[in-house]
């Protein structure tokens, strides 16, 4: 049967793209706020510190947003186009343990690219943590890993989950990689040392993790390279991360930020400055170009342009004579 395109309806006779993510992003928002508020309470009652600069918060925040962008980007793909709960990409598919180290590796050499380039050029320098001592360095790296894990984990499954997924079923997924990184960009608006370039590299990053996503069409790649990228820029070399420093208590090293802040960002960290952008470019330009991964080919096909069927397709017309 032969559909007319419309304004709620594709030709397949499905939600359009854009109507599908604005019900996912709707529930979302309403699970995570209700499910936030629960986690919030829960903490209080055990006497842990819920304060919003505490890492039990952001923790808390993390879990409570990757259950519902996660069941609701299942929810919507099983209702609006059936499909089932592997299509979001978080499933253990036969590569999925691959992509998570192929992850771990390009986010920790990306971060240490920006981090080499400033300091070569002096604006970076650091020091070993003596005061912290080893079991504590030891307890701060083993609680922001997860923190950071959370964290990462809930944002990946939102922006390059079902939102991005569902544009490139239909064939605008450079759309969806836009919107997405602008939105990515805008959420940390409200960090602390937040300026115009620090927005445009978050932006930026936004492009790199949706480049990877495309790369291997799951989550576990592009949540490796975020993990790693967070974890070692705060735990390792001990500098803020999108403006956050409460996370990790005792770095591994201590951050001399000699500047000039375009090099180095200053109080944003390094995701402020130019060091930044060269290394996030490269990256980008290195997991797109070279064959370092590959999808699996069922969720390729379950994230790729969906097509109509063959009786939806109209006959060229004949052209006399040929």
């Amino acid at each position: 049967m032969q559909h007319s395109p419309g304004i709620l309806f594709d030709p397949l006779g499905r939600l359009r793209s854009g109507w599908r993510a604005a019900i996912f992003l709707f529930a979302f928002i309403f699970a995570a706020i209700v499910l936030g508020v629960i986690g919030q309470l829960v903490l209080r009652a055990l006497g842990v510190d819920a304060a919003p600069n505490s890492a039990a918060f952001m923790l808390t925040n993390g879990i409570t947003s990757l259950i519902p962008a996660l069941l609701l980007g299942w929810l919507c793909g099983w209702l609006f186009e059936n499909l089932p709960f592997r299509a979001i990409g978080a499933a253990f598919t036969s590569g999925w343990l691959n992509h998570l180290f192929l992850g771990v590796i390009i986010g920790a050499a990306t971060l240490s690219l920006a981090v080499l380039i400033a300091f070569l050029y002096g604006g970076l320098k650091f020091n070993f943590d003596v005061a912290a001592g080893d079991k504590g360095i030891a307890w701060s790296l083993a609680v922001s890993f997860v923190v950071f894990a959370g964290a990462s984990a809930f944002e990946e499954a939102l922006f390059r989950g079902y939102i991005l997924q569902t544009f490139s079923r239909s064939g605008l997924a450079w759309l969806a990689i836009l919107l997405t990184s602008i939105f990515f960009g805008a959420v940390h608006l409200g960090n602390p040392g937040v300026t115009v370039f620090s927005t445009l590299n978050t932006i930026l990053a936004g492009l790199w993790f949706s480049v990877a996503y495309l790369k291997t069409r799951d989550l576990w790649f592009v949540w490796g390279m975020h993990l790693m990228w967070n974890w070692m820029q705060g735990s390792f070399f001990g500098i803020e991360v999108s403006g956050l420093t409460y996370i990790t208590t005792s770095p591994l090293l201590k951050e001399i930020d000699s500047g000039p802040t375009w090099l180095t960002g200053s109080t944003y960290g390094i995701e402020g400055g130019i060091v930044c952008t060269v290394a996030l470019i490269v990256s980008t330009l290195a997991i797109w170009l070279l064959p370092i991964a590959k999808p699996d080919l069922e969720l390729l096909a379950m994230t790729s342009k969906s097509e109509p069927p063959a009786s939806d397709i109209s006959e060229p017309s004949a052209v006399a004579g040929g």
